[in-house]
C-alpha cells in the first residue's frame, strides 16, 4: 500500500514541477521580450532625434548657403547659376535623405526580426 501512495505522490509532483519549470520559462521569455521591446523603442528615439537635428543643421546651412549666393549675385547669369548649384544641392540633400531612411528601414526590420526570432519557442 505504501508502495501505491509513494506512486501516487511521484506522479502527481512531476506535472507540478514540469508546470512551474514551463510557467518559469514563459515568464523568463516574456520578461525578455518586453526588455527587448523596450530597448527597441529606445533606439528608435535616439534615431530620431539624432536625424532631427542633423535635418535641421542640414537644412540651415542650405539655406544660409542659398542666402549668401543670392547676395552675391550681381547679374542674371549669376541668379541663374545660383539657382542650379543650389538645386543640386537640394537633390543631393533629398538623395542622402532617402539613402538614411532606407538604412535605417532595413536596420529597424532587422532589430524587430531579431526580436521576433529569438523568442520563438523550441
Amino acid at each position: 500500500m505504501t508502495e501505491l501512495s509513494e506512486a501516487r505522490v511521484a506522479t502527481t509532483e512531476q506535472p507540478e514541477a514540469d508546470a512551474t519549470v514551463r510557467l518559469a520559462t514563459a515568464n523568463k521569455r516574456a520578461q525578455d521580450f518586453l526588455f527587448g521591446v523596450q530597448r527597441a523603442m529606445f533606439d528608435e528615439m535616439l534615431f530620431v532625434s539624432n536625424e532631427l537635428w542633423d535635418r535641421a543643421r542640414t537644412e540651415t546651412h542650405l539655406f544660409a548657403e542659398f542666402v549668401s549666393k543670392m547676395a552675391g549675385a550681381h547679374s542674371v547669369k549669376d541668379i541663374k547659376t545660383m539657382y542650379e548649384e543650389c538645386g543640386q544641392h537640394q537633390i543631393d540633400f533629398v538623395r542622402r535623405d532617402c539613402e538614411r531612411l532606407f538604412k535605417h528601414g532595413r536596420r529597424t526590420i532587422e532589430n524587430t526580426s531579431r526580436l521576433f526570432g529569438n523568442r520563438l519557442p523550441n
